[in-house]
C-alpha cells in the first residue's frame, strides 16, 4: 500500500553549491522545509544576490520498509533550475519552479545512510519561462514548498482526474480517469474499484471493474440527492480509488465538486446562473521569506479575498501556486483564474517547449479543484504567437475539455486562440481614448479591444495597479483617487452584460526587480499593503457584499483638517452598504448623504459621496476654527446599524497586538501573522505615528525578519514561525509612546 510522509526536517542548507555536495555530506545550517535560500530585507535590496546555486542535503537511512517498493522523493516546489542525486547518481532534472516532480530513488537505495543532494539554480536561465526578458515580480530561491518521501507496490496509480457531466441535473454523472505507474513494465493483472464519498467518508456509490492496462475509467450515471458546488455553499465530494494487482494495492483520492461555469459573450454563468466577477490578482509572495510560507499563510490569503475583500474569484499571477491556496478556494468557495509561468517574454524553441510542458503540469496537478474555472494558457502581456498558442491551447484542451482556456493580453486586435478574451484594460478612469466619438474610460468596449464583429466571452483580468501605485501612507487625497478609480471600475463591469467581470491589479503589494515599482523594490499597487493590511481602496471591494454578509461602513478619511488639499475634508467617500449614512461634526445637526446612483448607477452598492450638497463646509468649522470629533452613521431600513467616530483631537491610546492564530502545528513548519496597531480614542489608525515597536519571543518559535520594526501608517506586523517544538508561545511587544502588550500563543 501507499506510504506518503512528509520529509521537511533534518535537511543541510549550503550557500554555495559544489560539486562536493553530490557524493559526500558536508557541514552546513539545519533547515526546515519550506525553505528560502536568501531572506531578503522588506525593501532596498538587491535581488541578484539569490540568482545563483544553492545545495541541499540530507540523509535518508535505508528502513527495511523499502524492500521490494517503489520509492521516490516529491518535490511540491523548488525554484527554479533542479537537480537531485542519490548517492552521487542523477535522479531528476526539473526545470520549473512552480509545478512538482519527482526523483526516482528506486533499486538505489543502499544499506545504512544514503544522502540526497538537490543542487537548486536560483538564476534566471533564459532557457526557463519565465525567464528571458524582465519580469515585474521576483522568482526567489530555494526547496520552498514540502517534499514527500513517496512508498508504493511495484504498480501504483500515478493519477486520476474526475470529470462530471448532467450537473444542473438530479441525475448527475462523474467519470473517473486514471493512470497507473507501472516503471518496472511488469506484467499484471488486476481489478480497479471507486467510491464515491461525502467528506465524512461516507460511501455513497461504489463500483469496481478489472483493470485491462494501465488506463481505466470508471463511470457512475444517474446519481441522485448530490448538491452542487456553490460560492455559498461549496459542497465537495471525494473519490477513493483502489487497485489490487498482482504486483500489490494502491489507494488514492481526490476531492471535487459538482459545478458548471462558463464564460459566454453574454458574461459568466456559474451553475447555469449569471455571476459578475469581482476579483483580484494574486502573488503567493511574502515579506522576508518570499515564497517559502507553508499552508496556514496560503489558506489566510483565500481567506482575506473570500471573506475580508469579498472577491468570488483569485487569478494566480502569473504562475500554478500554492497546492493549499487552491485547496482552501475549493473548500470556501472562491473561483479561481490559474495560469502558467511568464511575463511578457517568448523565447526560443526549447523555452516554448517547456512551457508547452508548463501547460501539462499544471493542469495534470490542478484538474479536479473545482474552484478553477479557467486555464490561462498564454504567457502574461505577450505578443501574439500563432504556433506557439496553437500549441498550448490545443494541449489544455485534450488534457481537459470541462473547462475554457484564456489568455492575458494587453494588445488590441489580439488573435483570439483561446476560448475567452483576457484582456489587461489599464484605461483606469482617465479618457485617453476614444472609439466612435466618445471618450473610453474607464473600460473600454469590448469590441474596440478585439476588433471583432461580433461579441465573445470576454473577461478584464488586470485594472488599475501599476497605473496609480498607491502607499498606505499616501495623502489622503491620493488614497481618496486610489479608491475612486477602483470603484468606477467596477462600475463600468456591472454596467456592461459582455464583460464577464474585472480582477483588480491586485490583492497586495508586493516585492519586485530594481526595474519596477518605486525603486524600493516594492509594487505598491494592492488594495492592501505588503503585510496584507488594507488600505482604503480594499473597501471599495468589500462594500459590494450584501449587509446580510457583512455591514461596512468605511469613511475614506484622516479626519483631520489641514490634511486634505485647501485643508477641507470634503468631500468625503464613505464607502458603505448601508441605505444611508449621517454625519455629525461637534454640536451641528447631523447631515444625511445618499449613495451616489449618479456616479455610480451600476454598482451593488454605490459609495456616499459627502460634499457641499449636504454639508455647509463652513458648518464643518472653517480654516481657523475649531476642529471637533465627527460620527458617521449607517443606516439601513431606517435603522441605525453601524457607526464610525473620527476624533477631532487624536492622541496615542491604544495598543493593538493580535495574531491571525493562537494556536500553531509544532512538528511542522507553520507560521502566524502578528498585526500591531496604533490607535487613538476612537479606535482609529494613527497613520502619522513614528515609533519603534520592539518584538521579544519567549517559547517555540521565531520572528520571520528583524524584531524591531516602525510603524507605518499606524500599523506594523511580522509573521512569527514554530521551531518544531511543542510549548507556549509569548509574544512581547513593546513601544515608547503606547507602552507594552503581551499575547500568548501555543505550539502543539
Amino acid at each position: 500500500m501507499r506510504k506518503i510522509t512528509k520529509l521537511n526536517a533534518g535537511w543541510t542548507f549550503h550557500n554555495n553549491f559544489s560539486s562536493e555536495l553530490v557524493a559526500q555530506a558536508s557541514p552546513g545550517e539545519t533547515v526546515r522545509l519550506p525553505h528560502n535560500a536568501v531572506d531578503l530585507e522588506m525593501n532596498y535590496f538587491d535581488e541578484r544576490c539569490y540568482q545563483k546555486e544553492f545545495g541541499y542535503q540530507k540523509i535518508l537511512p535505508w528502513s527495511e520498509e523499502f524492500a521490494d517498493r517503489e520509492i521516490s522523493l516529491v518535490f511540491d516546489g523548488a525554484m527554479a533550475n533542479s537537480m537531485v542525486w542519490l548517492n552521487g547518481q542523477e535522479v531528476a532534472h526539473h526545470k520549473d519552479g512552480y509545478t512538482p516532480f519527482e526523483a526516482r530513488l528506486t533499486g538505489l537505495l543502499k544499506h545504512g545512510d544514503n544522502l540526497i543532494t538537490v543542487k537548486i539554480d536560483g538564476s534566471e536561465n533564459p532557457e526557463i519561462p519565465p525567464f528571458g526578458g524582465q519580469i515585474d515580480y521576483l522568482t526567489y530561491a530555494g526547496i520552498y514548498r514540502d517534499v514527500w518521501l513517496k512508498l508504493t507496490d511495484a504498480v501504483a496509480i500515478r493519477h486520476i482526474k474526475i470529470e462530471t457531466a448532467h450537473e444542473l441535473s438530479d441525475a448527475k454523472s462523474v467519470s473517473i480517469v486514471g493512470v497507473l505507474g507501472n516503471p518496472q513494465g511488469l506484467l499484471m493483472a488486476g481489478q480497479v474499484q471507486a467510491d464515491l464519498c461525502d467528506m465524512g467518508g461516507a460511501v455513497l456509490h461504489s463500483k469496481a471493474q478489472e483493470l485491462t492496462g494501465e488506463h481505466f475509467r470508471i463511470d457512475f450515471d444517474a446519481l441522485s440527492g448530490l448538491a452542487l458546488w456553490e460560492l455559498e455553499h461549496p459542497q465537495l465530494y471525494r473519490v477513493v480509488v483502489r487497485i489490487q494487482t498482482t504486483q500489490g494495492r494502491d489507494e488514492i483520492s481526490s476531492r471535487f465538486g459538482f459545478r458548471t461555469a462558463q464564460f459566454t459573450p453574454d458574461g459568466f454563468r456559474l451553475n447555469g446562473k449569471a455571476l459578475k466577477i469581482r476579483g483580484l490578482n494574486r502573488h503567493q509572495s511574502y515579506p522576508y521569506v518570499g515564497y517559502a510560507m507553508g499552508k496556514r499563510a496560503q489558506e489566510k490569503d483565500a481567506d482575506i479575498l473570500k471573506y475580508e475583500l469579498k472577491c468570488n474569484l483569485a487569478r494566480t499571477s502569473h504562475y500554478p501556486q500554492s497546492p493549499y491556496f487552491l485547496d482552501r478556494c475549493d473548500e470556501i468557495g472562491l473561483l479561481v483564474f490559474e495560469e502558467i509561468p511568464g511575463w511578457q517574454h517568448i523565447g526560443g524553441q526549447a523555452w516554448q517547449d517547456e512551457s508547452v510542458e508548463n501547460v501539462r503540469r499544471m493542469i495534470e496537478r490542478d484538474w479536479n479543484h473545482p474552484s478553477i474555472v479557467l486555464w490561462g494558457v498564454r504567457i502574461n502581456e505577450s505578443q501574439d504567437s500563432h504556433d506557439f498558442y496553437t500549441r498550448t491551447n490545443a494541449l489544455a484542451h485534450a488534457l481537459d475539455s470541462t473547462r475554457q482556456t484564456g489568455g492575458v493580453r494587453f494588445l488590441q486586435n489580439s488573435e483570439l486562440l483561446e476560448d475567452v478574451y483576457t484582456i489587461n484594460d489599464f484605461a483606469n478612469g482617465a479618457p485617453t481614448e476614444f472609439f466612435e466619438g466618445q471618450p473610453v474610460a474607464p473600460l473600454r468596449a469590448p469590441r474596440h479591444i478585439t476588433g471583432l464583429d461580433r461579441d465573445v466571452p470576454y473577461f478584464v483580468t488586470e485594472c488599475n495597479g501599476h497605473m496609480y501605485p498607491t502607499k498606505r501612507i499616501d495623502a489622503e487625497h491620493r488614497q481618496s483617487e486610489h479608491v475612486t478609480r477602483h470603484l468606477q471600475i467596477l462600475d463600468a463591469a456591472y454596467a456592461n452584460p459582455n464583460i464577464s467581470g474585472v480582477l483588480g491589479w491586485c490583492m497586495n503589494d508586493y516585492n519586485t526587480h530594481k526595474d519596477f515599482g518605486a525603486g524600493d523594490r516594492i509594487c505598491h499597487h494592492g488594495v492592501m499593503d505588503i503585510l496584507r493590511e488594507p488600505k482604503f481602496a480594499a473597501y471599495a471591494y468589500t462594500s459590494q457584499c450584501e449587509p446580510d454578509e457583512q455591514i461596512v461602513l468605511e469613511p475614506v478619511t484622516y479626519w483631520a483638517r489641514g490634511e486634505k488639499d485647501r485643508c477641507e475634508v470634503l468631500p468625503l467617500i464613505v464607502l458603505t452598504n448601508c441605505d444611508y449614512v449621517e454625519l455629525k461634526f461637534g454640536d451641528f445637526m447631523a447631515k444625511r448623504a445618499e449613495p451616489d446612483r449618479t456616479a455610480y448607477p451600476h454598482l451593488p452598492h454605490a459609495p456616499v459621496i459627502i460634499d457641499s450638497r449636504h454639508v455647509n463646509i463652513n458648518d464643518l468649522g472653517a480654516w481657523g476654527m475649531l476642529w471637533q470629533d465627527g460620527v458617521i452613521t449607517g443606516f439601513i431600513d431606517g435603522k441605525p446599524v453601524a457607526q464610525v467616530r473620527l476624533s477631532g483631537n487624536p492622541v496615542p491610546t491604544t495598543l493593538e497586538v493580535k495574531a491571525d492564530d493562537l494556536e500553531l502545528i509544532a512538528n511542522d513548519k507553520d507560521a502566524t501573522r502578528i498585526i500591531i496597531r496604533a490607535l487613538d480614542q476612537a479606535g482609529r489608525l494613527l497613520p502619522f505615528l513614528d515609533d519603534v515597536v520592539n518584538i521579544k519571543l519567549t517559547g517555540q518559535a521565531r520572528v520571520l525578519g528583524p524584531d524591531v520594526l516602525l510603524f507605518r501608517g499606524g500599523i506594523a506586523a511580522c509573521w512569527i514561525e514554530t521551531t518544531g517544538e511543542t510549548g507556549p508561545i509569548d509574544v512581547q511587544v513593546t513601544t515608547r509612546r503606547l507602552g507594552e502588550k503581551h499575547l500568548k500563543l501555543a505550539a502543539r
